[in-house]
């Protein structure tokens, strides 16, 4: 018996792949239920600045006929050949727009693809298109986006996290199975933990961020975002591994068993008896929600009585992380986007009046291309960055950094993996904090320090509150990335047995939701 469309977005990408295998769907059949999915209602989610039907079909039927065919090539295709993708607007695609979410980069089209890109084709992924972003990556809510934000398909009045709200938004809204994110301080993560969706942050260097638009690089992390931690396993294994033409990316050998691990595995493992979890006393208590707590101790507990052993962790220097990367990352930015002048590429603006000079061009072109978040980003970052200040400012949180990274050693030496509430709050209503940014950053509390240290992390849904997704945290030393998938696959399935459905199966129909 045929699937229906809505059957089959609602498969996960694991099953989804399966059918493609064995024949009882075709790509096509796939890729249209998605691009149909998309014109019922991303017109309310607002997830996707580009959509690509051509191209992602073109894929699809180039899969179809493949399979078709059979023989060696059929046999060699992708396990995850045929199942759609999107891709966001940060990271660069060859024949489709990439703005970054900005004015600034309005119509782009970049001549290259982004690594990641790259492998997502030779896996014959058809991709979807690209998805919304707060500007350049910098936000917490996607309402930062020049062209409008993107909304929680759990309640459209509230935002879907950021800056890859718009990832997130499709995956949870079921307008794309999986989704490729960025993550700098969360941002792959905190979007998981408000729409109820899974999102990974790998170990720095562990995926090419070679065509990824920096934001600040040597924070930046591009992931996967999926529904299910098996889903995003098997993305993180399309786009792991060593790129030559990234110059942080990291080589097999430098993986403990020297070769890169198989993320799907750890994933599949499902039990926590042995786990030595780590509960981080800093990333707790004061500023998080009554709910969230309610639902990370019962996390907790379900752990504990699946066989893991729960330590608590002390990493005082957890305490200034926020500050830190908030003069770390604004320094990093201002020096990324000085290259948007208005003369090489991208916005120009030309001054009505005066001499035509290049730094009134420049003036100009910036004044309307960049949005207020990513001005006062750009301001604070030079600022630290001036001469008189370096050291106060700058220098004075790559020392904290030092001290960040030796707390997570020392946790370590006391636990398997660290787990910790994603975000202090469930989503929160659109507007509400747009113009409180210190409101805004807070929203990156627990998220952040994973990203100072370089280390993986992953969010995975942990229950609701108030209706709403809450997020739990899982974090290992870096390389050690199948440990994330290994301890979210075991709280995944506990959490599975306890209700009736799993919590990304759970969401009101959009329809519903919008009627």
């Amino acid at each position: 018996m045929a699937l229906t469309t809505d059957a089959l977005i609602r498969l996960t990408a694991a099953e989804m792949a399966a059918k493609l295998r064995t024949g009882e769907i075709t790509s096509v059949e796939l890729t249209q239920a998605h691009l149909d999915r998309i014109a019922a209602v991303d017109d309310t989610i607002h997830a996707f600045l580009h959509v690509a039907a051509d191209e992602a079909l073109e894929t699809a039927a180039s899969v179809d006929a493949l399979r078709a065919a059979g023989g060696a090539e059929a046999e060699s295709l992708h396990p995850l050949a045929g199942v759609p993708i999107a891709i966001k607007d940060l990271i660069v695609t060859k024949g489709q727009p990439t703005t970054a979410g900005s004015k600034m980069l309005k119509g782009w089209m970049s001549p290259y693809d982004a690594t990641v890109v790259e492998k997502v084709r030779a896996a014959r992924m058809p991709i979807l298109g690209k998805t919304n972003l707060d500007e350049f990556a910098m936000g917490s809510s996607t309402e930062h986006s020049a062209y409008g934000p993107t909304r929680n398909p759990w309640d459209i009045t509230r935002i879907p996290g950021g800056s890859g709200g718009g990832s997130a938004a499709a995956v949870a809204a079921f307008e794309a199975p999986l989704a490729l994110g960025t993550d700098t301080g969360g941002s792959i993560r905190q979007p998981g933990a408000v729409t109820g969706t899974v999102g990974t942050k790998p170990t720095y260097g562990g995926v090419s961020r070679y065509g990824a638009i920096a934001m600040a690089s040597s924070l930046d992390q591009i992931g996967p975002v999926a529904r299910t931690v098996e889903d995003a396993a098997l993305l993180h294994e399309v786009i792991a591994g060593y790129d030559k033409k990234d110059s942080t990316s990291l080589s097999e050998t430098e993986y403990p068993e020297g070769k890169i691990p198989t993320f799907s595995s750890a994933a599949s493992t499902k039990t926590a008896a042995g786990l030595r979890i780590g509960v981080i006393k800093q990333l707790q208590g004061e500023g998080y929600q009554s709910g969230v707590l309610a639902r990370f101790h019962e996390a907790l507990d379900q752990l504990r009585q699946a066989g893991a052993e729960i330590v608590e962790v002390d990493c005082p220097s957890f305490d200034y992380a926020l500050g830190a990367y908030y003069l770390i990352m604004p320094s990093e930015a201002s020096s990324n986007l000085a290259r948007y002048d208005g003369v090489r590429y991208g916005t120009r603006v030309v001054p009505e009046e005066g001499p035509l000079t290049i730094e009134r061009v420049m003036g100009a072109t910036r004044a309307a291309g960049f949005g207020e978040e990513v001005k006062r980003r750009i301001i604070l970052g030079t600022y630290a960055l001036s001469a008189g200040y370096y050291d106060a400012y700058y220098g004075s949180a790559q020392k904290i950094r030092t001290l960040i990274q030796q707390d997570f050693d020392a946790a370590f030496e006391q636990a398997d993996v660290l787990i910790s509430p994603t975000s202090p709050t469930v989503a929160f209503p659109l507007w509400e904090k747009l113009d409180d940014p210190l409101a805004m950053y807070l929203n990156d509390i627990a998220t952040i320090p994973a990203n100072l240290a370089g280390i993986p992390g992953i969010s995975v849904p942990g229950g609701l509150s108030e209706g709403l997704p809450v997020g739990i945290q899982f974090l290992a030393p870096a390389k050690e990335d199948a440990r994330v998938y290994h301890a979210a696959g075991a709280l995944e399935q506990l959490l599975n047995d306890t209700y009736d459905a799993p919590l990304w199966a759970q969401i009101p129909a959009l329809e519903e939701v919008t009627r």
